[in-house]
């Protein structure tokens, strides 16, 4: 699908960026420089919720939730990310999954959660006011099984425009694009949902830093097309899962992509790292900022290796313990007199390969 450019002019309240603030992110614009330290960020706020999972951590705080992207801004941490879709009546929301389940009599129901409105949206889950019963979420796992959304502390569902609000505005926000796999979307389609998210950033924004990303290779470049002011990242697996669009399975495709479009970085589940550890001088060559995700960075040794190797950032769910021991990197290193530019050993690269098998999910 060919791509075209959008006029700045067509973004409502454009006008109101600080100029301050676009100047902050003109460096990341034009590819110039990179973060100023490895950065930890918050995986959907304080963690994802696996509700199959014996890990009770993994079931501590909603995900996606006020509640989960306050917790995290307590700890030292520089970004929280979440995904954002939009709803039928034009409301960016905050929801993981493509379709939302509820227990209706004896059945569970879904729905896609871009067919719903926004009211609609809000009525599932814990209410604000508890005066009103929400109606109780279900979760459904990539092998079928289905799990009513019970965690510790439970908190309501969320726009977009609370989580600027409500938010602790120490902290950074990665705002993954969130689109459906299964669907094909029209140039329109994309460059009308954009304008949604995009509203709500340049009317909230004030001077938080903000990070674009997405699975979606339209929907990263014209994001880029559509503003100059946030860095935007291609999210991959890079390779681990395949995909009918070939820009989605390689580091390569995902470098190539980047540079094609003028984006920022990659996004990549940290396993294609370690299958493919020459990848990151390709990258780090190409001027491209790169993040890793996934389970295996929840390890700490895993989180220190890519901090050698140069990559600029984990997205983690254990948020407590991550932050925790990467803040004694650099005080690590130089006791133990480890030299700069900072380089990995082929033996670790060996061990954390070995790690990869009992990581996978």
């Amino acid at each position: 699908m060919a791509l075209k450019a959008v006029h700045v002019s067509e973004i409502p309240n454009l006008d109101q960026v600080p100029e301050n603030l676009a100047m902050c992110y003109t460096s990341f614009a034009d590819n110039t420089k990179r973060f100023p330290k490895f950065m930890v960020i918050g995986h959907r706020g304080s963690g994802m919720n696996m509700l199959q999972s014996a890990d009770e951590r993994m079931k501590s705080i909603k995900e996606n939730s006020i509640l989960s992207f306050n917790a995290a801004a307590k700890l030292p941490l520089d970004f929280i990310e979440f995904d954002v879709q939009v709803t039928k009546d034009d409301c960016p929301i905050i929801f993981h999954d493509n379709f939302i389940l509820s227990q209706h009599k004896d059945s569970i129901m879904e729905r896609r959660v871009t067919d719903l409105t926004l009211a609609e949206f809000l009525s599932y889950g814990p209410q604000e006011n508890p005066a009103n019963a929400g109606k109780p979420l279900f979760r459904k796992t990539k092998d079928g099984r289905i799990f009513e959304w019970k965690v510790e502390k439970d908190d309501h569902v969320c726009t977009l425009l609370e989580v600027f609000q409500k938010v602790d505005r120490s902290v950074g926000f990665n705002v993954e694009l969130k689109f459906d796999d299964s669907i094909l979307y029209k140039e329109e389609q994309l460059t009308h949902i954009l304008h949604q998210i995009l509203r709500v950033v340049y009317e909230n924004v004030k001077e938080r830093p903000i990070i674009f990303s997405s699975f979606q290779p339209d929907a990263a470049l014209l994001m880029r097309k559509l503003q100059n002011t946030y860095p935007v990242f291609f999210l991959t697996n890079g390779g681990t899962e395949i995909y009918m669009d070939v820009r989605r399975n390689s580091l390569e495709e995902a470098t190539k992509l980047c540079l094609d479009g003028g984006l920022q970085g990659i996004v990549c589940e940290v396993r294609s790292i370690f299958r493919n550890p020459t990848a990151v001088v390709t990258i780090k060559d190409s001027n491209l900022s790169l993040i890793t995700y996934g389970q295996m960075n929840n390890v700490p040794e895993v989180a220190y290796a890519q901090h050698r190797m140069g990559i600029e950032g984990v997205i983690v769910d254990l948020v407590h313990e991550i932050t925790a021991k990467v803040s004694n990197f650099d005080g690590e290193e130089q006791e133990k007199g480890i030299p700069e530019p900072k380089k990995i050993s082929k033996d670790e690269i060996s061990f954390m390969l070995k790690l990869v098998p009992g990581l996978c999910i």
